[in-house]
């Protein structure tokens, strides 16, 4: 097994502290960072809110290629990520909620379940990053369409 390389770059684009960020696989697409007044502009996300997106992403993309993987349709997800951080140094979050919102007329419970904590377990890179360093609880609907 090879490992792969990703590589991003995070460029300063202000007198401040707002950055423009491109990854090398796609560099015509960008995040632009920034903090709050008066550090900075407000006109950006913090790394807190790119990483909770990260979370929210990549715990989605698993969820729904497991269920798919078993043949439950999937006709709408939605993932929120609610962080709860420290306001006083070093600050991070302390806790994590993500909410899934499934829609299929096939998946059952118990099936959204698994694919969940399989996300969890080995197939989301960003949940095996944080999670012996924040607490992740999860919650989830599923709704018919």
């Amino acid at each position: 097994m090879t490992d792969q390389i990703e590589e991003i770059e995070v460029v300063l684009v202000n007198d401040k502290v707002q950055f423009n960020g491109v990854s090398q696989a796609h560099p015509d697409m960008n995040i632009l960072f920034d903090y709050t007044p008066p550090i900075g502009d407000g006109k950006g996300f913090n790394g807190l809110e790119v990483l909770l997106m990260s979370l929210a992403g990549c715990s989605g993309t698993a969820v729904v290629y497991l269920l798919r993987k078993i043949r439950k349709q999937v006709s709408g997800f939605k993932v929120s990520a609610t962080g709860i951080r420290r306001t006083e140094p070093p600050i991070k979050f302390e806790r994590i909620a993500l909410k899934f919102i499934v829609e299929s007329d096939n998946a059952t419970e118990a099936e959204i379940e698994k694919a969940i904590r399989l996300a969890e377990e080995s197939v989301c890179p960003v949940w095996q990053m944080i999670k012996n360093n924040v607490i992740v609880e999860t919650a989830f609907s599923l709704l018919q369409p």
